[in-house]
């Protein structure tokens, strides 16, 4: 029977793309290399993309330990919007990346808390309920000929 470690890597970022965090949650007292950047351990668990019952948005959440720490910090990310990167990787037996499985991207949208846990709702940068998508123009020399009418159809 083999086992495979699985490591969760989460890098947090302020509205201006700044990083405040860098966390993964497998090895304790121990700093992970991955990306060329350094991950401290944070007990969390992270469940991932979940489809809304209407199918109208994702949702994925982050819980931890409840203490006044976590809790201000979370409450902070959740008020100023802060953005989640999610890596979810394979290790090796040393504990090094072997492959990564998914990234995904977040923003932080609400928390709930009580006296063991803090669970903050992380939801996707696309808004189905205010229609608010981010802003990409798509070019004719990133996705070839473009039709002139508003008219898509795939046969």
């Amino acid at each position: 029977m083999s086992i495979t470690a699985l490591t969760t890597f989460i890098e947090v970022t302020n509205s201006s793309d700044k990083v405040q965090y860098r966390y993964q949650n497998s090895q304790v007292d121990t700093t992970i290399r991955f990306r060329s950047q350094n991950y401290s351990y944070l007990s969390f668990m992270y469940q991932g993309a979940a489809k809304s019952r209407t199918g109208d948005n994702l949702e994925a959440g982050l819980m931890m330990s409840s203490n006044w720490l976590a809790t201000g910090i979370a409450k902070k990310a959740v008020d100023e919007r802060w953005r989640v990167r999610v890596d979810t990787c394979v290790m090796t037996s040393s504990f090094e990346v072997s492959k990564t499985l998914t990234t995904e991207f977040w923003l932080c949208s609400t928390l709930a808390y009580d006296e063991t846990t803090v669970d903050i709702v992380l939801s996707s940068a696309i808004d189905a309920v205010g229609l608010n998508a981010p802003s990409k123009v798509l070019q004719s020399s990133q996705v070839g000929s473009l039709p002139i009418t508003g008219s898509i159809s795939n046969i």
